[in-house]
């Protein structure tokens, strides 16, 4: 290494990013370094002379790349978490060499010939199960990468790749950007009515650091959401809702959500078309059935039969949901239209009514060092693991770092936690690989690194931040995803922790964990009340078990709609037919859901789960893993019926040692048996949902 890449903290792999050293300028020379060392790699694996064996073709291609590929992950990770005009311009001139890179990697024929060499050769017997497991990924990849299609249709297919990557950049670019220009000033306080202090604290700064009075509204989550569901002042939530569902459409600059220059429809469009031309020239009727290929689903008949037989269990709930909704609304608010932006609000009134309790009641009881503590005594007890404050350079003040141990005090993996949105950051949230576990060439161990990132409501006036309860179930959530990759045993990184597995089972760990959420024994230990300190109280305990199921017809059904559209519009739509995308996203839920689609919403330019997410024809993961997470936590609550306690360690430490440590090593419904012994049903799901017969 030149002194000049010895300067470039991108080029440092002796230990974590030096994020505090990383800047714009230093992204396209690392790239340059890391692409031609991963270029010779390559060349190197695939000459005839090399010998077709696991050392010199598998694990040599795997050091000449790997650093090209964690480089290139901490670019992305700063994208989506600290956006400037500098990063995004140096990001989005290097995205086409690197996509082209992966592309020629997966259509070289010389390199898939050295594989085949090797799953049909003598040294195949004595390899490892795991190993075993990456060579059938990396010979699938190789097929759904186009190393067989003739060699005058490889350039074609690797500029679908290069544009289907800058599409969804541009895709994902736009609805931070609409997100971002959004701002509704309030100078009145009187139209602020029904909205909690600590969410018009949050709007009073807000507005005083653009140097205005008043406060200000954005469309940021922990911003835009209390209005919905708190406002009184029916002209703000229309506003705001209006705002928020046209972001990244032809409609957007009409209701203040952004420029026309970021309206997505025409993305999709070409997106769409060129899935199917892809999917066409590697031999397969649509885009869906390549999806599928690596995931646990067969068919996409099989997971619309699957979506479809929910939503008939689900219906009847989700219509007495929105009866009883109606009848509430007209009889306490006059309301004989329950627009779209009336539901959340009026929801949370019925839900007070029913259940006499609020969501900002219970939040004052999660402020985020209680929720921490207690998330992390929940991994303690049943993974026998200890969670402590460690130190490493980070890209924002707020992010924090910690490092897992075990029994015996050394270091299992380590994590970043991001909780809190801000402008310049990607909505949602989400778990990222930093680094995988691997064995080493000298005999050392790589630990797995992660990124946790969530976007709370931030801390106001010295304050800890205060969680709603579902911000709680979304930090363990994403949790659950951080133990699946942080946890593994597997020392191969192609199927160690999240790798390689079936992406329709990658969110059983996530949605697993949610469901410590709602047990006594977890929530006496990580609540606080931000004023008393005192815990939650029982009573307030049982009612929210009591409203749990509050709508979880139509929280069924709103996700059947988007996964039902999903797999449609990747089956069997023709992106240059007479239907428009807007037309089968209202179709689809008119011919599913019970509350009405408003006229004006353009959800599908924002769903990037689909369209820069990688879930194209896979959004209905949630639900199918949904399944195997409720019948997996099902054993916990048959252990709760012996011992009294859910966080029972000799469940835990099964489930760790079948589900997390086994990673992406061997296929997952067999992961699945290891551990429930017998295969998934549907009956804790529909339990857990309060739909069962």
């Amino acid at each position: 290494m030149s002194a000049h890449d010895a300067a470039n903290p991108l080029l440092d792999f002796s230990d974590l990013p030096r994020f505090g050293s990383i800047r714009p300028e230093h992204i396209t020379p690392a790239i340059d370094t890391l692409l031609a060392k991963a270029r010779t790699a390559v060349e190197r694996a695939a000459d005839p002379a090399t010998p077709g064996t696991w050392r010199d073709v598998v694990e040599a291609l795997e050091d000449g790349t790997e650093g090209l590929g964690r480089a290139w992950g901490v670019i992305n990770h700063l994208t989506a978490v600290a956006d400037t005009p500098a990063l995004r311009t140096a990001h989005g001139e290097n995205l086409p060499r690197v996509t082209e890179f992966w592309s020629s990697l997966g259509q070289n024929l010389a390199l898939y010939d050295k594989y085949k060499s090797i799953a049909n050769g003598a040294e195949y017997a004595g390899l490892s199960a795991a190993r075993k497991k990456i060579l059938e990924n990396e010979l699938r990849g190789f097929r759904l990468g186009g190393a067989e299609l003739p060699e005058s249709e490889k350039p074609r297919f690797a500029a679908i790749q290069e544009r289907q990557a800058a599409l969804g950049k541009a895709f994902s670019d736009h609805v931070l950007d609409a997100t971002n220009a959004f701002a509704r000033y309030v100078e009145n306080e009187t139209e602020l009515a029904g909205l909690p202090d600590d969410v018009k604290d949050a709007a009073r700064e807000a507005a005083s650091k653009d140097g205005k009075s008043g406060w200000k509204f954005t469309l940021h989550f922990p911003s835009y959401f209390p209005v919905l569901q708190y406002a009184d002042n029916r002209a703000l939530r229309e506003a705001m809702y209006k705002a928020n569902v046209t972001r990244a459409s032809e409609l957007a600059p009409e209701y203040g959500a952004g420029e026309a220059d970021w309206d997505n429809t025409a993305i999709i469009t070409e997106q769409l078309a060129l899935r199917h031309e892809e999917a066409q020239m590697l031999g397969f009727a649509n885009y869906a059935e390549v999806s599928l290929e690596p995931k646990m689903a067969e068919s996409p008949a099989q997971v619309l039969g699957f979506l479809e037989d929910l939503a008939r269990r689900a219906r009847p709930y989700a219509e007495k949901d929105w009866a009883e909704l109606t009848a509430f609304a007209a009889q306490e608010f006059g309301l004989t239209t329950l627009e779209p932006w009336d539901v959340t609000y009026v929801s949370e009134k019925l839900r007070q009514r029913q259940y006499a309790f609020s969501e900002n009641e219970v939040r004052q009881y999660f402020p985020q060092p209680k929720v921490l503590e207690g998330l992390f005594r929940v991994a303690s007890t049943l993974f026998g693991v200890t969670i402590r404050p460690d130190t490493a350079e980070v890209w924002h003040p707020d992010v924090r770092f910690f490092r897992i141990e075990n029994s015996a005090g050394e270091l299992v993996a380590q994590f970043y936690l991001d909780l809190y949105a801000r402008e310049g950051k990607r909505g949602g949230a989400w778990m990222d690989d930093a680094r995988a576990r691997k064995r080493l060439g000298d005999g050392g161990l790589q630990t797995p690194v992660a990124y946790l990132t969530c976007n709370f409501p931030a801390p106001v006036n010295g304050k800890p931040a205060l969680f709603t309860h579902d911000d709680v179930i979304t930090l363990f959530h994403e949790f659950g995803h951080g133990l699946h990759h942080m946890l593994t045993q597997v020392e191969d990184a192609g199927v160690s922790g999240i790798n390689g597995v079936e992406w329709d089972a990658v969110e059983l760990p996530s949605q697993f964990m949610e469901n410590f959420c709602w047990e006594w024994d977890v929530l006496t230990h990580m609540t606080a009340h931000a004023e008393t300190g005192a815990p939650l109280p029982r009573p307030l305990f049982d009612k929210m078990v009591a409203a749990r199921n509050f709508q979880s017809g139509l929280m069924m059904l709103r996700q059947i709609v988007f996964s039902d559209f999903d797999m449609r519009l990747h089956a069997d739509f023709d992106p240059n037919g007479p239907q428009t995308v807007l037309a089968l996203s209202r179709e689809t839920n008119d011919r599913l859901h019970v509350l009405p689609q408003a006229p004006f919403s353009r959800w599908p330019n924002t769903f990037s789960h689909i369209f820069a997410g990688g879930y194209a024809a896979g959004y209905y993961s949630y639900k199918w893993a949904e399944v195997l997470s409720a019948d997996a936590y099902a054993a916990f609550e048959e252990a709760a019926r012996r011992t009294g306690t859910v966080l029972d360690a000799q469940i835990g430490a099964r489930y760790r040692d079948e589900i997390l440590a086994v990673g992406g090593s061997r296929q997952a419904i067999d992961s699945f048996k290891a551990f429930r012994g017998r295969a998934p049903t549907v009956d804790a799901l529909l339990r857990h949902s309060g739909m069962a017969a």
